[in-house]
This record gives structure tokens, sequence and C-alpha cells, in this order.
């Protein structure tokens, strides 16, 4: 395991340092076919992600270094534990700043690719305070090994910007919750009261969070609007599944130091609690289930044969781009709650 993760780590910080590189002859490439986990990757449309990375202030020194550029780790990359469901892998670049996420599904990285790479680059270069992830690097292997025709190793792969960079390694209160409405039909906690299902699949469902987050009128309107505008775009796009990414910091953490809110705050680098006891983060993540996909699809077609004989409603996947719209919206309002802010 830990060679099959040193080669993919060392193959793609390659690609994201050597991009500029042409692309080696066929014959050059012929030993490339037997390798097993190492493979081939093209920064797919490199232009757009270079003028995000600009947009966003991104210099590309800075990150260039983040990936092993001037330093001794060749790989450039730490795996991490198992975040989701999906089957991805995770790495974070050396110094916390990225997060690089295999995405494995076909019917997932064609979407991203052929349906929604440039309408998002548009529409982050146009909406800065989005809460959408902010994806800085999209890697596809570009040529057939024994590696993919096996499927032992994942041929695409995001880079996006990493919300809980920050973090000291001694700290153990941080908190972090994958968010989605929990109100639709999930076959691993809804079939036979879950008994079929272990808990270790179980836990891997979106989490719940039972608490308020405590903000100002002016933070709750802006908040609110931006998860308007960003489900708007999405619904647009017939993407559903997403979630909301929240991180909770105790304001005396003493790695809280380290992520104050900005000026002006955001929900990228923090915003204060209106208690002052928390610091606040948050980011759209996995908008890459489109209903017009074929899997997608067929997965309606499967929850309306078993609703035929067990009435449990849509799924998160198979419901339609505008209900997930208004119940993901209904979930995030929920947790809100408002006050006045006081001084003295």
């Amino acid at each position: 395991m830990a060679r099959r993760q040193n080669a993919i780590a060392h193959s793609v910080t390659y690609s994201i340092l050597h991009s500029d590189q042409k692309r080696k002859s066929l014959i050059a490439r012929i030993p490339s076919f037997f390798w097993i986990y190492w493979l081939n990757f093209d920064c797919v449309r490199e232009d757009l992600f270079k003028a995000l990375r600009a947009t966003w202030q991104i210099e590309e020194d800075e990150y260039r270094k983040s990936f092993g550029a001037d330093s001794k780790d060749a790989a450039g990359l730490k795996p991490i534990g198992d975040m989701g469901y999906s089957g991805s892998t995770f790495f974070t670049s050396t110094d916390g700043t990225y997060l690089v996420k295999s995405i494995p599904r076909h019917f997932e990285y064609s979407f991203f690719k052929n349906d929604l790479l440039l309408p998002y680059a548009e529409y982050m270069q146009t909406n800065p305070t989005s809460l959408l992830v902010r994806i800085t690097d999209f890697l596809a292997c570009n040529q057939w090994s024994l590696g993919t025709a096996l499927s032992l190793a994942p041929t695409h792969h995001i880079v996006m910007s990493n919300i809980k960079s920050g973090e000291s390694s001694d700290s153990t209160e941080w908190e972090t919750y994958d968010l989605k409405p929990m109100s639709y039909f999930y076959p691993e906690r809804d079939v036979a009261g879950g008994v079929l299902t272990s808990e270790a699949t179980k836990s891997k469902l979106a989490d719940d969070f039972h608490e308020k987050i405590s903000l100002t009128l002016d933070q709750a309107a802006e908040f609110n609007l931006q998860l308007q505008k960003d489900t708007a775009f999405l619904a647009a796009h017939n993407a559903v599944d997403y979630s909301l990414f929240l991180i909770r910091i105790p304001a005396h953490d003493p790695s809280s130091s380290t992520v104050q809110p900005t000026s002006p705050p955001s929900w990228r680098t923090g915003i204060n609690s209106l208690d002052k006891k928390w610091i606040y983060r948050a980011a759209i993540l996995d908008f890459f289930w489109a209903k017009h996909k074929v899997h997608a699809k067929a997965m309606t077609g499967l929850i309306k044969a078993y609703n035929a004989v067990d009435s449990q409603g849509p799924m998160s996947v198979t419901t339609t781009a505008e209900e997930y719209r208004e119940r993901f919206l209904g979930m995030c309002g929920e947790m809100i709650e408002t006050g006045t802010e006081t001084t003295g």
C-alpha cells in the first residue's frame, strides 16, 4: 500500500511540476505501458487553471513549492486517511495548502471535464467570494498502461485549496463536518433499518451538525446570498449530491492564531462567530454527480423500481437538481441563528 501511495504521489507531483514539458514520443513512452501505479498525466486546460490561480493571487513559484519544487521531498504530497464514500485517494501538499483527490468514477470526471470545467472557470473568475471549493488543477492520464487496464491506480485527480490549512499537527480540537441533507433515502441506513450494512460503511455517510452557527444579521444574509448564487449555478448544470464541508475551530485553540479571519473575512479563511468562541470555515465540495449522466439515470431507474415495493422516496443522487438545491439550502438555513453584535 505504501508503495502504491508513493508512486501515485510522485506521478501527480511530477506532472504538476513538469506540466510545461512536451509529451515524449511514442517510442520513448513504451516502458510506461508496463507501469502499475505510476501514470503519466496531462494538466487539463492548464491555461484556464493558470488564469484561475492568478485570479486567486496564487503565485506560480509558491504553488510549485507546495508540491516539492526546491525541496528534497520529491513526492511533495502526504497521504491522509479515508475521507469519504467514493473510494477516492487523498493527499495533502507537504505545506498543507492544497488537497489532491482522485476522481475514480468515469461519470464524475467526464462530467467535470466535458460539461462543468469551462462554466466553473468562468463562474469562479467573476465570483471571488464563492463557496465552491477552489480547484487549482485537473489531471488526466494521457496513456494506457497495465495500471489503468487493471484499475490499480486512479486516472484522474483534482487539486484544490485545503480549507483545513493552518491546523497544527498536535491540535485535537478542530471539528470537521461533511454535510448533506439527511432526509433523503440512504439504502445503507434505511433498508431493513440498516442491519444489512456494516457500521464502517454507514459511518461514511454524511455527518450531522446538531448545533447552531451564531452570526450577525449581515453575516447570515451574506452567507445565504452566496449559497443561493452557488447552488443556482450547480442546479443550472444539473449537479446534485454536493456537500457543505464545515470546519469549526475553537478561538482558544493555539493554532487559531495562524488562521484568524482576514479583512474582509471570508468563509474560506475564517468567520468569527457572534459570541467570539468559534472560527468557522466552509466550502461546497463534490459537485461531480450530474443527473443527465448514464450512471445517474440507471440509479434513478433502480430507485424508482425499489420504491414500487417499499416507498422511501428519492436518494440524493436520484432527485432533481432543483429539489436537491431546495433541501440543501434548507439544511444550511437551519444551522444559522442570528443576533446583534455587542461591544464593551
